[in-house]
């Protein structure tokens, strides 16, 4: 083994991810949610397990869990907690009344673990690592349909970083995890048809190297990947996607997440790397 991937292989992240004890769809807030269509509990949580043991038991990654709670089904979709960033996090604040009320249990559990805490104004919407990711140098961040642009010049100052706004403009693709996502180096995967031409214009000059999903798999959720050091994992099969990946280094893992589609969720969206 060379001496990159002996040092790849002791890279550990650790994810914060929650169990869909409650899990399903109780309300519409996105154009995946369909009451009349929804999630089968049991086979969620299967879905969820195989997820959990890939990442701890395949990766070897860790995993901390924050407890469900009746009456929040979206809670785990962990990634909207928070932005967190070296010991620190800057709190969600949720646009829809419906999840609102994660936001306390978020908060007590990056407390307990002596997170750092910063909370943006009250009324300023803002959804966390799914509308806010370190990429490179730059923390990319998406607008319109969760987060508020405005929040993104108070984020600049917390992080210390430059901001790199970018407007969504397909309801389907309502955070910016959904049709983003950062791999190594400043490079990212990203589908076009979510943002608007000045945004795209941004993710052509800030990226590396910019891999482009296709419309189909972008709709798959292809870009809410989660990434382990060269370990994609990808919440539907996406062939086209994997062969890019794989061209470029990266191994790739796909899982069937559908459960968690109808509910406008992937990979990405149910764990938040901490």
């Amino acid at each position: 083994m060379s001496g990159q991937k002996k040092k790849q292989a002791r890279q550990v992240k650790k994810f914060l991810m929650c169990q869909p004890e409650f899990y399903g769809i109780h309300y519409e807030i996105n154009p995946w949610m369909d009451v009349s269509h929804q999630a089968l509990n049991s086979r969620a949580q299967r879905q969820w397990q195989e997820l959990h043991h890939l990442i701890t038991g395949v990766l070897g990654q860790t995993v901390e869990l924050i407890q469900p709670q009746p009456g929040l089904p979206d809670i785990v979709f962990t990634a909207n907690a928070g932005l967190v960033f070296n010991n620190q996090v800057v709190l969600s604040n949720f646009r829809y009344k419906q999840r609102q009320g994660e936001s306390p249990l978020f908060e007590a559990f990056f407390r307990d673990k002596g997170y750092k805490i910063f909370r943006l104004p009250s009324g300023t919407a803002f959804e966390g690592a799914g509308d806010a990711l370190f990429c490179g140098e730059n923390l990319f961040a998406g607008y319109i349909f969760r987060s508020e642009a405005r929040c993104h010049s108070l984020l600049a100052e917390i992080v210390g970083k430059r901001v790199l706004s970018l407007e969504l403009v397909d309801p389907r693709f309502y955070h910016l995890d959904t049709c983003f996502c950062p791999l190594a180096d400043g490079s990212a995967l990203y589908y076009p048809g979510a943002f608007d031409s000045y945004a795209r214009r941004l993710l052509e000059n800030y990226l590396t190297d910019g891999i482009v999903a296709s419309r189909e798999e972008a709709l798959c959720f292809a870009c809410n990947a989660i990434i382990a050091g060269r370990n994609v994992i990808l919440g539907a099969r996406c062939p086209k996607l994997a062969a890019q990946l794989d061209d470029r280094g990266y191994r790739v893992f796909e899982l069937d997440l559908s459960e968690f589609m109808k509910a406008g969720g992937s990979a990405k969206c149910l764990t938040l790397e901490i």
